[in-house]
Order: structure tokens, then C-alpha cells, then sequence
């Protein structure tokens, strides 16, 4: 049996250290996202290097390690293309880090129609969908849907019974959609013969209101479960 690890299985190894802390990075990004640090960055302009420190002091906190535990988190990101990083010194001649967004983090940061990936990504992070996946390997064995087992009830019908997380869903999918059908209207003409158009567990409408923004004669039907509809706001259903 082989003691060491040979030059062929070195790379197979490395894979597995990364599968072993892929967590990581999904929590940095949660992290980074509920701290705005996209945001912030992007408000400095779009070629801005900020340092962790200049980032945390941005921050609405008192902690100061901060700034410290900031360039922990952006280390992991940098590390994955997220966000950029050079090396710079200050005045005393000690180095430290300077961040900066790249495409990917900027899809982090509002649009000019005021939507981004960041709330998606606070969906698929949020307790409600982590704490299903403790139950993968008990629903294999036990049978059952890991979120049902959780919750008690479906992932349709949980967020009727819980308005923090229902709030944390429909922002998410306003975001998701605008982003991704912005470019399906922009490519694929197939709606243009249609006269009306039913959008089965369409949300809040979010869908139907931009393509019906884009083709007005088409006539939107909007179909969901009740505690989805009663959010919808007086524009959206007047467009549909």
C-alpha cells in the first residue's frame, strides 16, 4: 500500500481538498452579499482598488476585526476570479491586498433596471434550503423529499406559511427574471403572433409584465397559488 502521494494522483488530490471545503466559497459569497461589498466597491467607481480596511469602514459595525476577517473572505473570492487583487505597500513599506470587481461580481451589483444575482444568491444560501440538504442522506434511506422532511410541507406551500422567506423568494425570482428574460426578449421573436399568454406558476407576474411591456396586444393570464397572488402589486395587474 502506497505511504505517500505519488505525482499522478497529486492533481486528483488537490480536486478532493477542494470538494472537501466547496462550502467555502458559496458562504463567502453569502457573506459578501448580505455585506453589500459589491455594492460598496461598485460605488467607488468601476476601476476602484480598495483595500479590506477601506471596504469595513464602510460597514455598519464596531468590530475591529473587521477589516481582518474582510480580507479573509476577499481572499477566498480573488482566489476565484470573483473579484480582482493586487499587491500594493503602504507608506511604512507594509504590503497589503487591493480588491476590485471583475464581470463576475459585477452581476452582484444593481443594474440600470435596478436588479442583480445577489438576491438569488441570498435564496439558494438561506437557512430554509441549507437546512434541506442535511436531510439527503436520510430521505435516500428513509425515503421522502429532503425539504418536505425539514419543513413538513413543500417548497411551494412553505413560503405561505413563512412571509420572511416568501419575501426572500419573490425578491429573488423579481431579480432572476429580469435579468435572464431582458435577454430572451431580446433574442426570441416567438411572441410576436401570440394574443394572449398564460404563465402557470408565474409568481408575481414578473414575467407576463415585461413581455406584455414589450407586446402589448398580447392579453397575460397569471396563474399561482393564493398567498403568491394576494402580493401582486395594482401595476402588474393592470399590465396583465
Amino acid at each position: 500500500m502506497a505511504t505517500q502521494i505519488d505525482c499522478n494522483n497529486e492533481e486528483s488530490f488537490s480536486y478532493a481538498l477542494q470538494i472537501v471545503t466547496s462550502s467555502v466559497l458559496p458562504m463567502s459569497m453569502h457573506a459578501a452579499v448580505q455585506l453589500d461589498i459589491f455594492g460598496i466597491m461598485a460605488k467607488c467607481g468601476p476601476d476602484a482598488e480598495l483595500s479590506a480596511k477601506e471596504i469595513a469602514a464602510q460597514l455598519a459595525t464596531n468590530n475591529s476585526e473587521a477589516a481582518s476577517m474582510l480580507d479573509r473572505i476577499l481572499v477566498v473570492l480573488a482566489s476565484h476570479g470573483i473579484v480582482g487583487c493586487s499587491v500594493a505597500d503602504e507608506e511604512k513599506g507594509n504590503p497589503h491586498r487591493l480588491y476590485s470587481l471583475t464581470p463576475v461580481s459585477k452581476l452582484f451589483v444593481r443594474n440600470e433596471d435596478g436588479v442583480s444575482l445577489g438576491p438569488l444568491m441570498a435564496l439558494i444560501q438561506d437557512k430554509v434550503f441549507i437546512d434541506s440538504w442535511s436531510q439527503l442522506k436520510d430521505a435516500i434511506i428513509g425515503g421522502g423529499v429532503p425539504f418536505d422532511r425539514v419543513h413538513g410541507t413543500n417548497a411551494l406551500e412553505y413560503p405561505g406559511k413563512d412571509p420572511r422567506f416568501n419575501q426572500i423568494f419573490n425578491t429573488a425570482m423579481i431579480n432572476h427574471t429580469g435579468l435572464v428574460l431582458k435577454e430572451i426578449l431580446h433574442s426570441y421573436k416567438g411572441f410576436q403572433q401570440l394574443s394572449s399568454l398564460v404563465d402557470v406558476d408565474g409568481g408575481l407576474g414578473i414575467t407576463l409584465n415585461l413581455i406584455t411591456s414589450k407586446y402589448p396586444s398580447i392579453k397575460g393570464i397569471n396563474f399561482d397559488l393564493p398567498h403568491v397572488y394576494n402580493m401582486l402589486l395594482p401595476t402588474l395587474v393592470s399590465n396583465m
